[in-house]
């Protein structure tokens, strides 16, 4: 039997930095004479593939305008940041009970490793896949099919967690149980979009309710 698999995104996921990343769009678009509403960006930008990101707020100029944003997002990392609450005990479940972990991102590459350093999971989830170097990012499942091939894991036994629209829908269709992290949509939003339950952090009784299953049909 191919293995269980726990598929993370990161942003507003792993580390809560929706706030962070708008902060700085605020800037940037500022500097155009435009506003940027915090339920505009989680609407029309969080989730989205920077190519997406550029056709609609920034046509006209080349990929340099993001990558600027993306050195200006590394640069209000903190030098420590905490990840989400329960994710040190989730992957310490995981590694005992043998599930493949893997990282499943729109975000640059640049920027995964410097979240996951910061936040000191870097070690603990090796596996990073990155939607630019898929054959289409999210919301293609592209990123979660490439994850579970790495992992050598099935899209019925993995579990992946998103808080965005996109991000949900990728991980549905590459057919995984896909938990909404509450940051910054609402449950029903989270819903809405096509996630299965929702969860304020890893510490959820509904989690571990869902990992007690899937640790059940295996025994």
């Amino acid at each position: 039997m191919r293995r269980a698999a726990l598929l993370f995104d990161l942003d507003g996921t792993l580390v809560d930095t929706d706030p962070l990343h708008h902060a700085v769009f605020v800037e940037i678009l500022a500097e155009r004479g435009r506003e940027l509403p915090l339920e505009e960006y989680r609407a029309r930008i969080m989730g989205q593939h920077n190519d997406d990101v550029l056709a609609a707020y920034f046509p006209g100029e080349d990929r340099a305008v993001l990558d600027r944003k993306e050195a200006m997002f590394r640069e209000t990392l903190a030098a420590s940041v905490e990840p989400v609450a329960g994710i040190h005990a989730l992957l310490d479940w995981a590694e005992a009970n043998g599930l493949g972990t893997a990282v499943v991102t729109n975000a640059p590459r640049a920027n995964a490793e410097a979240m996951l350093a910061a936040t000191g999971l870097a070690r603990r989830l090796a596996t990073v896949v990155v939607g630019d170097e898929c054959a289409r990012p999210k919301p293609d499942p592209a990123p979660y099919q490439a994850a579970m091939a790495a992992l050598g894991a099935t899209p019925s036994r993995s579990i992946a967690f998103e808080d965005s629209r996109s991000g949900i829908r990728a991980a549905r269709s590459a057919g995984a149980h896909v938990f909404g992290m509450a940051s910054s949509l609402t449950p029903g939003q989270l819903l809405q979009a096509g996630a299965h339950q929702t969860i304020r952090d890893f510490a959820d009784p509904a989690l571990w309710d869902r990992l007690a299953q899937l640790r059940s049909e295996v025994a």
